[in-house]
């Protein structure tokens, strides 16, 4: 992938979210659409983003019986997303529905631990062990089912990575240098989280909200080249 970035543009308005993808879209990869939007907008909102022509990911974290995930897939078919997410979390049953009820241009991959829990939240939900061998034990687990990858973070992503040399690697939390963290505890910059074995880059304030978010992209472009 030439720019890794996927730019989230987590708006609940159509026309500001297409008009800051619009700026941004010649210093990203792809966009990213998120739960804000897909519930303001629905499949028309995606299509209506798509028709700016850069590949969309469709971050729903799908997580729900197999029968019902591969129903929500096969309905969100005709909007060609080019990755879509669920849970790992479903189990290895829901894994394999997914997969097997999305395109096969789709990448469907699964989430792992969530950017803003660390291991004391994990702990607290009886998860043990903390995140980096939760991310290890889910990113086996979505292998199994044979998705083609996984969400993680980027203190995660060589460890995945040595272990599943093929998977595509989605990752949030990534801040460029001097940018607030926000609600994300596990974060690295751009340039790190590529050198870790990041597949995908997924990036949204520090681009969305900055004072000029066509600059902000630009200057991550260009650092990651």
């Amino acid at each position: 992938m030439t720019n890794p970035v996927f730019v989230a543009i987590d708006l609940p308005d159509l026309a500001a979210a297409r008009t800051l993808a619009a700026a941004v879209a010649p210093h990203v990869g792809g966009l990213k659409l998120g739960l804000e939007f897909f519930c303001a907008q629905g499949p028309a909102g995606v299509a209506a983003m798509a028709a700016l022509g850069l590949p969309l990911f469709l971050d729903l974290k799908l997580h729900d019986i197999p029968n019902t995930v591969a129903g929500a897939l096969h309905s969100l078919a005709g909007l060609a997303p080019a990755i879509v997410t669920v849970h790992a979390a479903g189990g290895h049953a829901m894994l394999a529905a997914a997969r097997a009820a999305a395109p096969a241009a789709t990448k469907v991959v699964a989430v792992t631990v969530l950017t803003s829990l660390d291991d004391g939240d994990l702990s607290a939900i009886g998860v043990a062990g903390g995140t980096a061998t939760q991310v290890a034990r889910l990113a086996a687990l979505v292998r199994a089912a044979g998705l083609d990858g996984v969400v993680a973070s980027p203190h995660e992503t060589a460890a995945v990575r040595a272990a599943w040399s093929e998977a595509l690697i989605v990752v949030p939390g990534v801040r460029p240098a001097g940018s607030a963290v926000g609600d994300q505890k596990r974060v690295m910059t751009p340039r790190e989280a590529r050198a870790a074995g990041a597949s995908v880059l997924v990036i949204g304030r520090p681009i969305t909200a900055a004072a000029d978010p066509v600059a902000a992209a630009a200057a991550i472009a260009r650092d990651l080249s």
